[in-house]
């Protein structure tokens, strides 16, 4: 199944939906996804059964006013997962692999509050000039566990959303020249959704550690990236162990991939050039999609006002 979370006009208030033929179909018995997730998938399955049966809603996909699937997930790591993002990279700055990344799936904690919806407009950070996408897709935990085995871990992912991972580049740059972040580079906001895909829905597409799902974003209508979800070098199971070691993953708890090969502008235009793909700006429009997840719509607007410190 397909899960989002929506504002009923039936009520004014958030419910999960089912999408079935093109319609969201609303349950009555809810108001957050994550109150169907904790066990092994059988009230989620239950509770789309309902949604079918008895819906609150049925509206055009297009016409709903869909949030996140999550809209406020207990914690966020995003990973590093992608051999090919991260050695084009560091080949095009002369560096070669660091040896440890092949030991230790990475990651970093963004910002729970900063989740944005797969239509919302996206504001520039304060203070950056250098603004960038990363084309990514994640995993839901479904049910809290710690220590995991990565076959354990298998087994606790709910669905699969798509994830853009906003990213002040010179913000970023900064930061982390001190030991610390990305911190500001990151957390002004991150797109989720449109859809949670429930993992039997992908079990006919295996690819390597994942799925074979096309994944492409393009700026204004020109094609910028392309790759695949299925070339990732660290499975969702390995990462997954490796954010529960000595701690715990709780329901709802979100696990990003890290950005597909080509799947940001600091890749392309540190590998091409500056000119050829230029840093998002106010009014561009960028679309980030894959098969079956769906499609991130987003515009870049202004930022807020940068207020000095001293």
């Amino acid at each position: 199944m397909l899960w989002t979370t929506y504002v009923s006009p039936s009520d004014g208030q958030q419910h999960p939906a089912v999408l079935a033929e093109g319609c969201l179909h609303g349950l009555r018995t809810a108001t957050r996804l994550i109150d169907l997730l904790g066990d092994d998938g059988e009230l989620l399955a239950r509770a789309g059964e309902q949604a079918l049966a008895d819906p609150l809603d049925v509206l055009a996909e297009t016409d709903a006013d869909v949030l996140a699937p999550i809209p406020v997930p207990p914690s966020v790591r995003d990973f590093y997962a992608y051999e090919t993002h991260v050695k084009t990279y560091r080949e095009a700055n002369g560096q070669g692999m660091d040896p440890d990344w092949y030991e230790l799936p990475v990651f970093y904690f963004q910002n729970p509050a900063a989740i944005r919806p797969a239509r919302a407009d996206i504001p520039m950070p304060p203070g950056s000039v250098k603004f960038d996408y990363e084309l990514e897709f994640a995993a839901v935990i479904g049910r809290p566990g710690e220590n995991l085995t990565p076959e354990e871990a298998a087994g606790h992912i709910a669905g699969y959303v798509l994830l853009c991972d906003w990213s002040a580049r010179d913000l970023q740059a900064r930061e982390t020249r001190h030991g610390m972040g990305p911190v500001k580079g990151k957390d002004t906001a991150t797109s989720l959704g449109p859809w949670q895909v429930t993992p039997d829905e992908l079990a006919s597409r295996p690819r390597g550690k994942a799925f074979d799902l096309e994944m492409r974003a393009s700026v204004n209508g020109r094609l910028y990236s392309k790759g695949n979800a299925g070339d990732l070098y660290w499975s969702f199971g390995q990462m997954i162990s490796y954010a529960s070691r000595g701690t715990r993953v709780q329901t709802g708890d979100v696990i990003g991939s890290g950005t597909v090969g080509t799947g940001c502008i600091l890749e392309l235009s540190t590998v091409h050039s500056g000119e050829e793909f230029p840093w998002l700006q106010p009014g561009d429009e960028v679309t980030l999609e894959a098969d079956v997840l769906g499609a991130i719509n987003a515009r870049i607007t202004e930022p807020q006002p940068l207020h000095p410190l001293t």
